[in-house]
């Protein structure tokens, strides 16, 4: 379902962290930006051609329903390879780096109690899933507590999971300041070109059947 009437599932747990206004779209080509803060905000440096995640957006729109009805399909979606964070040897990358491959891109914190909840299920749908086209990108947003993060999947035995993080929060900033996320967990479905196919706002079980058969349809099958 498109942006302007995201379906909403009743009860959710949602750990708010902040508000944000909702940024209007460009269209199916978003401009990237290139600058000194997460995502950029100065000179335009490229256009990256977005229409591949419409199509992916119209294929998934039947499938947002059940354990995944929450998930809101992006009307003009937004570019999002530009996003900086730490891969799991420490390394600073983007999302960029995943071109080709379909990303789940989940944001989550140890405070968090609904990530908390859902990360069992991430890293199963990654153990299930994961391949050369599609890979669960959870990102730790814990301010300076790498330690408490990973002794948290330790504790949960995550197996499938890579450990990304930004202990600066800056790439959760950067979706904030485009309506993108409104607390944790927030979570973003993400085509190779690096475009938000769409998103979820709030915990999902994303091991269950109809998560799979959304991911599916976003994959073309």
């Amino acid at each position: 379902m498109a942006d302007q009437s995201p379906r909403r599932r009743t009860a959710t747990l949602f750990a708010v962290v902040a508000l944000a206004g909702i940024v209007a779209g460009a269209g199916a080509v978003y401009v990237m930006r290139s600058g000194d803060g997460n995502g950029g905000d100065s000179t335009d440096t490229a256009e990256v051609d977005c229409s591949s995640a419409v199509a992916a957006g119209k294929r998934v729109d039947p499938f947002a329903k059940g354990e995944v009805a929450a998930f809101s399909v992006a009307s003009n979606p937004d570019y999002l390879g530009d996003l900086k964070f730490l891969d799991p040897d420490g390394g600073e990358t983007t999302l960029a780096s995943f071109a080709g491959k379909t990303a789940l891109v989940n944001l989550w914190a140890t405070w968090c109690v609904p990530c908390r909840t859902e990360m069992p299920a991430l890293d199963r749908l990654e153990a299930a899933l994961g391949s050369d086209d599609f890979e669960v990108v959870a990102i730790n947003i814990d301010l300076d507590n790498e330690e408490r993060a990973r002794a948290f999947l330790d504790e949960i035995e995550v197996k499938s999971l890579g450990f990304y993080s930004d202990p600066s929060t800056d790439v959760f900033n950067a979706l904030k300041k485009r309506g993108l996320a409104l607390g944790l967990p927030t979570t973003l479905l993400v085509d190779g070109k690096g475009c938000r196919i769409g998103s979820v706002q709030g915990p999902a079980e994303w091991d269950s059947p109809d998560a799979k058969a959304l991911i599916g349809a976003a994959l073309g099958g």
